[in-house]
């Protein structure tokens, strides 16, 4: 898995710079703390998870402190990704999505609605996906621009989505 976040974040090059981010799902905040390290501006971390948050608290203050940066720019709210919308306008140009896969198929429309919530109209904003390779989710509205990883069944791959024609 971090060769494979590895080469996400190599594909995603420049577009990390000065982002704002939003990590569904954030667990121990892999996703979200690369974007960190790499220079995104600010960014939210949405975990239900007691343990998962303190971990994740701890590594965002470690890596803030190594990278040099203000921890003050990113935020860890502890809520249900499922449910979860900013008080106000986050104008993300960045989500990071990586939800229990057993999860995956049956909310699928709830999760692109909450990408369409979440997500600013920019040129250029993307999701990156988390998913088991077997799975090829599509959804009207959506396009898949980058598809990493996936060596069969029980593999995982990040599919990375852009509105369609955006």
């Amino acid at each position: 898995m971090d060769r494979m976040r590895q080469a996400v974040f190599s594909s995603l090059g420049p577009a990390i710079e000065g982002a704002v981010f939003v990590d569904l799902f954030a667990g121990s905040g892999s996703y979200g703390l690369e974007a960190v390290s790499r220079g995104a501006a600010s960014g939210t971390f949405v975990e239900q998870d007691r343990k998962a948050l303190a971990c994740l608290k701890l590594n965002l203050t470690a890596v803030c402190k190594s990278a040099g940066r203000d921890s003050a720019q990113f935020r860890v709210v502890s809520a249900d990704a499922f449910n979860w919308r900013p008080a106000q306008d986050v104008q993300a140009s960045l989500l990071f999505v990586d939800p229990p896969y057993r999860l995956i198929e049956a909310n699928s429309g709830r999760l692109f609605a909450a990408f369409d919530a979440l997500l600013s109209r920019a040129v250029g904003a993307r999701v990156v996906f988390e998913m088991p390779a077997e799975l090829e989710l599509q959804h009207a509205g959506w396009s898949i621009v980058k598809r990493l990883g996936g060596g069969g069944a029980g593999s995982a791959v990040v599919c990375v989505y852009a509105r369609s024609g955006g």
